[in-house]
């Protein structure tokens, strides 16, 4: 008799649908698929993209980008 125990995992889906109804869980799964498949093939145009440019060109790149440090002014009152 725990959280494991097969009757309070019967439970918790009735709960679930009684509370969100069956038309939001069904566009929660539909929308929890499309941001799945667009991650993924967001993942696979970077792979794409980083394997095509040249190391030497990547390394330029993250040469090129610089940082500048400054301070700024105190005002007086």
């Amino acid at each position: 008799m725990g959280i494991f125990d097969w009757k309070h995992w019967v439970v918790i889906p009735i709960v679930v649908t009684l509370v969100f109804g069956t038309k939001k869980l069904k566009n929660l799964g539909s929308d929890l698929g499309e941001t799945i498949k667009g991650f993924r093939k967001a993942m696979n145009e970077e792979e794409s993209q980083s394997s095509v440019q040249p190391r030497e060109a990547q390394q330029e790149s993250q040469n090129s980008q610089c940082t500048i440090h400054a301070q700024a002014p105190r005002m007086k009152n």
